[in-house]
């Protein structure tokens, strides 16, 4: 075989690829446009209070079987973000979005919306940049304060 057959088998291939590719990228994104209109139409506002927040696989934590049986076999490998929280009087275990889950604090009440058993935002929620900014005053703050004696601490109590 010459190089020009080579050539024209590679990119024969290479055409098949980007075919087969942008169909599946045409299936994926119609169903994930029906599964986002379905979380819209059912999700609720409820207040929370955050135990744990983990990335783990789903087969590691506590979720009823009925739901196991329907997450695909790519999604049983991946960790996914989980976050353990009460619920009314139930301690249940959730799946959260991941634009969510750094923005989830621990050990708090927090008012989010739920669809089943999925978290899908959080009110009040800050983006990346607006946290970096304020762990980076929170150190300029820790920075700036002079360093007190352990008596001037003390005291500094009592002058409130």
């Amino acid at each position: 075989m010459t190089f020009w057959d080579w050539a024209i088998l590679i990119s024969v291939i290479v055409l098949v690829l980007v075919v087969v590719l942008y169909f599946l990228n045409r299936w994926s994104s119609k169903k994930m446009a029906q599964q986002n209109e379905m979380v819209e139409k059912h999700k609720q506002t409820a207040t929370i209070y955050v135990i744990d927040k983990k990335k783990d696989k789903i087969t590691n934590a506590n979720l009823p079987k009925a739901m196991m049986s329907q997450v695909p076999r790519m999604g049983r490998i991946m960790k996914m973000p989980m976050v353990k929280a009460k619920v009314g009087k139930e301690i249940m275990t959730l799946m959260c979005d991941n634009k969510v889950f750094p923005a989830l604090p621990l050990k708090k009440n927090v008012t989010v919306e739920i669809a089943g058993i999925y978290i899908v935002s959080m009110k009040g929620m800050k983006s990346k940049s607006e946290m970096k900014s304020q762990k980076k005053a929170r150190k300029q703050a820790e920075i700036e304060v002079p360093a007190e004696s352990g008596l001037q601490r003390f005291l500094s109590r009592f002058r409130r």
